[in-house]
C-alpha cells in the first residue's frame, strides 16, 4: 500500500470501540412485577386460559397480524402451545395476572444474538383481559429490564407489520425509536408484509427505565385505577 493509500484508509470513519464480551442468553425463569408475572410458557398450566381468552368471534382480531391463528379448536391450540414451549428462540413467556396466576397473554425474546448483544421482543399476544391495562405495560418493562440490566444487551428491537398501527403506536409509547420500513420483507398468511423496525439502546435504557417506573408507581393511578400521567406523554410522544 502506498503512503497516499494508507492515509486515505486511516482517514475513513469507523465506529467507536466497544466491549466485545457477549451478552447472556435469556433463561426460562420468572420475572415478577406488581401487576403481572412472566413465567416460562407451560401448556399444562396456561393453554386453556390462553385459548379461552383469545378465541371466539369477538376475539379473533387478536390474531390478525400474528404469524398463526386463530385455531380450529382447543386441541389444535394446545398442540401449538406445546411447540412454542419447547422453542429456545423464540423463547416464550406467559404473562400471568399476579393475584390469580391466570395466563392473559404471552410474549417472546427472539432473534437472540449474544455476540453482537442484540435481541428482539416479539410474538406478542395479549388477550382482551390484558390489553390496555397496567399489567400490559409492566410486562414490557419487565422484559426490557431483564434484557438490559441482567443479560447485558446493547440493542433491543421491536418489529411489526407496517400496517399494524396499534403495534407501531405501542412501540413508540414504550420508548422504542422508529428506524424505517423493510419493504416486501415477509409473506404472512399468504399476504405481503412490509416490516416497521423500532429499537431501544442500552444508552437509552436508564431514562426509559425511570419513565416506566414513574408511570407504574402506585401514585400514578387514582382510586379507580385510571392513570394520572400517560406513558407516551412522559416519553414525549403523545397522550395515551
Amino acid at each position: 500500500m502506498t503512503t497516499n493509500e494508507n492515509r486515505l484508509a486511516t482517514d475513513l470513519p469507523i465506529g467507536p470501540p466497544v466491549d466485545t464480551g457477549p451478552a447472556r442468553r435469556p433463561e426460562r425463569r420468572a420475572l415478577s412485577g406488581r401487576f403481572v408475572t412472566l413465567a416460562p410458557l407451560d401448556p399444562a398450566h396456561h393453554a386453556d386460559a390462553l385459548y379461552e381468552g383469545s378465541h371466539g368471534a369477538e376475539k379473533e382480531c387478536i390474531w390478525y397480524y400474528l404469524f398463526e391463528g386463530p385455531f380450529a379448536d382447543r386441541a389444535a391450540f394446545k398442540a401449538h402451545v406445546e411447540t412454542k414451549a419447547r422453542s429456545e428462540d423464540p423463547l416464550f413467556y406467559a404473562i400471568l395476572d399476579k393475584p390469580s396466576r391466570r395466563a392473559l397473554g404471552y410474549a417472546t425474546l427472539m432473534r437472540i444474538d449474544p455476540t453482537h448483544r442484540t435481541i428482539e421482543v416479539g410474538n406478542i399476544m395479549y388477550t382482551p383481559a390484558l390489553q390496555r391495562t397496567p399489567g400490559a405495560t409492566e410486562a414490557m418493562y419487565l422484559l426490557a429490564g431483564y434484557v438490559f440490566d441482567e443479560l447485558g444487551y446493547r440493542r433491543y428491537e421491536w418489529k411489526c407489520n407496517d400496517l399494524n398501527a396499534p403495534s407501531k403506536h405501542a412501540a413508540v409509547r414504550l420508548g422504542f425509536s422508529f428506524e424505517g420500513v423493510f419493504r416486501n420483507h415477509m409473506i404472512v398468511k399468504g399476504r405481503n408484509r412490509d416490516t416497521a423496525w423500532f429499537a431501544m439502546l442500552d444508552s437509552e435504557w436508564p431514562q426509559r427505565k425511570a419513565t416506566f417506573e414513574r408511570w407504574l408507581a402506585p401514585e400514578n393511578f387514582d382510586a379507580d385505577g385510571r392513570q394520572r400521567l400517560a406513558l407516551s406523554a412522559l416519553n414525549g410522544v403523545g397522550s395515551s
